[in-house]
């Protein structure tokens, strides 16, 4: 009997030590595949495309993390970057900002993600059913504002702040996000703004019990969530050198596949921005190296769509207990 107990005592630990595992694992085994399937995978040029590629999606996801670790969920985050790429670019061949466009998608989508927040803390309204709506609403005023065509701009140095190259072989948008990244894994790990976060997610009603300000740092993690897509927007509209209708439209199932895969429980209080890189490391390497097998896009869907099934299935044990 001692052993079975002390078996079981230790089978939690043992689980939750696999799961952390388990994104670096698959990670390997992607490139693995990939690199024995293709031989342009391995190659620096392929290495700068990946991080290019990836790095829109890790600075969405880096906000969004942090609004499903609270235990609910941001479904106009891909619309947030096309609103906020559309009117950066605007408003740059309107007043020649260069790089200060990126501080109109920063300031938009801060606002964006702040009206997010205020009608779902203060409504009482499911985040789903708010972001579901605002979805429809940012989407459709992008598009009206882009006439639903894609508009193009003239400026070396917002071009620059995206595809450019201080360090060789990375590009300044993926140097933009990795820094985003450290410097957010600090906030969710020693500041007041992600213990609250976390503590939210663990058990809302407690937090609200312990005398903690549910509502108001719920708004404070959709302005975050909708800034952090302000600047994917802007960046990402400089790294295509135009702003179009397709602009973000495949971010919302990336972003939420990227922080599930990596660990993060879509029932809130596990996981984490730390993990979140792994996550999109994952969707990244995916989809450069089904584009370099030559899949079609619908398989590409296909086969995200059960990758994603499986991290959540693989992850079932965290919180499904407590469904938000």
């Amino acid at each position: 009997m001692t052993a079975v107990t002390a078996f079981r005592d230790f089978s939690p630990r043992l689980q939750a030590h696999t799961r952390a595992w388990l994104p670096v694992i698959v990670v390997v085994l992607l490139a693995a595949t990939f690199g024995v399937m293709s031989n342009s995978f391995f190659t620096l040029r392929n290495g700068t495309a990946i991080a290019a590629q990836a790095s829109t999606l890790l600075i969405t996801c880096l906000g969004a993390t942090f609004v499903i670790v609270m235990g609910s969920i941001d479904l106009s985050i891909g619309a947030t970057v096309l609103l906020t790429g559309a009117v950066s670019v605007l408003a740059l061949n309107a007043f020649g900002l260069g790089v200060g466009a990126v501080a109109v998608g920063f300031l938009l989508g801060a606002t964006l993600g702040l009206i997010n927040g205020l009608v779902f803390a203060f409504g009482r309204i499911p985040s789903f059913v708010v972001t579901l709506g605002t979805l429809s609403v940012f989407s459709g005023v992008a598009l009206r504002l882009l006439d639903g065509r894609a508009v193009s701009y003239h400026s070396p140095a917002f071009e620059a702040l995206a595809i450019g190259q201080l360090i060789p072989r990375l590009p300044n948008i993926a140097l933009i996000a990795l820094v985003l990244w450290a410097a957010f894994v600090v906030v969710a790990n020693q500041t007041r703004f992600g213990r609250i976060v976390f503590a939210i997610g663990a058990g809302e009603e407690v937090a609200r019990i312990a005398g903690l300000p549910v509502h108001r740092y719920k708004v404070y993690a959709f302005v975050v969530s909708g800034a952090l897509a302000g600047i994917a927007g802007a960046l990402a509209a400089a790294r295509l050198s135009a702003a179009g209708p397709t602009l973000g439209s495949d971010l919302l199932l990336n972003t939420l596949g990227a922080i599930v895969i990596g660990g993060t429980s879509l029932a809130g209080g596990v996981g984490g921005v730390h993990s979140t890189l792994l996550g999109v490391l994952i969707i990244a390497i995916l989809d450069n190296g089904l584009n370099l097998l030559g899949t079609d896009q619908y398989t590409q869907l296909v086969i995200k769509g059960v990758v994603i099934i499986l991290a959540v299935l693989a992850g079932r044990g965290d919180r499904l207990d407590n469904p938000k």
